[in-house]
């Protein structure tokens, strides 16, 4: 092994990749690591819902047998990484969060977990989320800690892949975002996110929680390495006649380019009003980043986004219930009162409001597209304000103003499907990290990793971790 135990963990997956590509460390090595810091650790954390260690190990072995004999599959051959308990995997419990499906053994993978098996990937396990991938656990689960303070919020239903990956427990996670939750996670747990165009991965084998808003993306520790994910899972799929027939660019080259005359789009009025200083100075310190190396600043005016942000709820609910419909209400005794709010808020909608919000979504959606005609991304904010503790957390159902701001920043580009990376950029005065995001048009990913990499080449906020166990404190 030619590198520290104790550094090994928090190596990029690409970094990882290049030394179990030239055999400097082989992957059986760095997965019986990880197995041994999960078992050491994730006692605390709760990150996980189920480690397969027998099953890694093996996987493991294959991929440096293979290696070896020069059969080298890409940058995911032999790496470690986890997935958000919604995705199915042959075999193995798969439950979304909830009780109502905590029995359930698929009898055949996800597509985005075929894919990654059939390129080398290591997987360790099942990550916790969220009942349903909605807005809080189920009560018989144990939400994720965050690693950089357990009293601040890990973030929402994909915590568990974000709290996994920013403690060392995987290189990467693949999660899901439906109104933000790629997002808030990175955010709160200083990754970085990349929440694709919708139809650009295939949602075949996902559990659902609202179809239209549904995006399957990676969390990694930088964007070359949610790229490199991006890259194996995406594309078109017989399985999922939604998943866009585009084909899919190579997203470690765009992460090579540099960013001049990259046109960044910037509504300064939208990112000062009611937002902290200390979320406003790392959005203008990320802008000066990149007009440094030769990005250009546009200034616009970003949609009205209020009657959005008030639609995804109706709209999300709608959505849930039909997801739930085989078991909603047949077996509502198994479901936790958020989930069950609201799938019934869902069941109370009519057609005809809901049609009305079909309809603003098309119009937001052209709106912000318009807007690609004269930038190449946007930069904007995660959330307003700084990371969030659990004590404040507690009281969002007592505060729909706070939600609002909350979703102000993340939820339309769900309900638009525009692609997203969230990046870090600072930390707060507590000492939590802060986060932007890049917004392109659709299918265009490959911008976004292009400028979520060249920012990273020059700042290392991405390269900051948790201190030793800060959750025992």
């Amino acid at each position: 092994m030619d590198i520290a135990a104790a550094d090994l963990h928090y190596l990029e997956l690409t970094q990882i990749a290049a030394r179990i590509r030239t055999r400097r460390i082989s992957s059986p090595e760095v997965t019986r690591a990880h197995l041994d810091r999960i078992a050491a650790l994730d006692g605390e954390l709760a990150s996980y819902v189920q480690v397969m260690a027998d099953a890694a190990m093996a996987q493991a072995e294959t991929a440096h047998a293979e290696i070896a004999a020069g059969r080298y599959r890409g940058p995911l051959h032999g790496v470690p990484i986890a997935l958000k308990d919604l995705f199915w995997t042959k075999g193995v419990p798969t439950a979304a969060g909830t009780a109502v499906h905590r029995d359930f053994r698929p009898d055949q993978d996800a597509s985005v977990v075929r894919r990654l098996k059939e390129a080398g990937a290591v997987v360790l396990g099942k990550l916790q989320l969220t009942e349903g991938a909605y807005s809080d656990h189920h009560p018989s689960v144990t939400p994720p800690k965050n690693p950089w303070n357990a009293d601040y919020w890990p973030g929402i239903s994909s915590s568990g892949s974000a709290v996994a990956t920013a403690a060392g427990l995987c290189y990467g996670s693949l999660a899901s975002d439906t109104g933000g939750s790629i997002r808030w996670p990175c955010a709160a747990n200083g990754l970085t996110g990349l929440k694709p165009s919708w139809g650009r991965v295939s949602r075949h084998g996902v559990f659902e929680l609202a179809a239209t808003l549904d995006h399957v993306g990676t969390i990694a520790r930088s964007a070359a390495d949610a790229g490199a994910m991006l890259g194996v899972i995406a594309g078109p799929d017989r399985a999922d006649p939604t998943a866009v027939p585009a084909p899919v660019p190579d997203y470690l080259a765009a992460a090579e380019q540099d960013v001049r005359a990259l046109r960044i789009g910037f509504d300064a009025k939208w990112s000062i009003d009611g937002v902290d200083l200390a979320t406003q100075r790392v959005l203008w310190e990320a802008m000066e980043v990149m007009r440094a190396q030769g990005a250009d600043l546009v200034d616009l005016q970003f949609p009205d986004v209020k009657q959005a942000v008030a639609d995804w709820v109706p709209n999300c609910a709608v959505e849930a219930a039909v997801a739930h419909e085989a078991t909603y209400p047949a077996r509502k005794h198994e479901y936790g009162p958020v989930l069950a709010s609201v799938i019934e808020t869902g069941r109370a909608q009519s057609g005809l409001d809901y049609q009305k919000i079909l309809l603003r979504r098309l119009e937001l959606r052209g709106r912000i597209t318009s807007l690609f005609e004269t930038v190449d991304v946007l930069l904007i904010a995660v959330h307003p304000f700084p990371p969030l503790t659990l004590a404040m957390i507690k009281t969002l159902g007592e505060q729909p103003d706070l939600i609002a701001r909350l979703q102000e920043y993340t939820c339309p580009f769900n309900m638009t499907g525009h692609p997203t990376i969230t990046l870090p950029g600072g930390f707060s005065a507590s000492g939590l990290p802060i986060a932007f995001q890049l917004v392109a048009a659709h299918l265009d990913e490959a911008t976004l990793i292009r400028a979520g990499a060249a920012f990273q080449r020059s700042t290392s906020w991405h390269r900051r971790h948790p201190a030793p166990s800060p959750w025992r404190q």
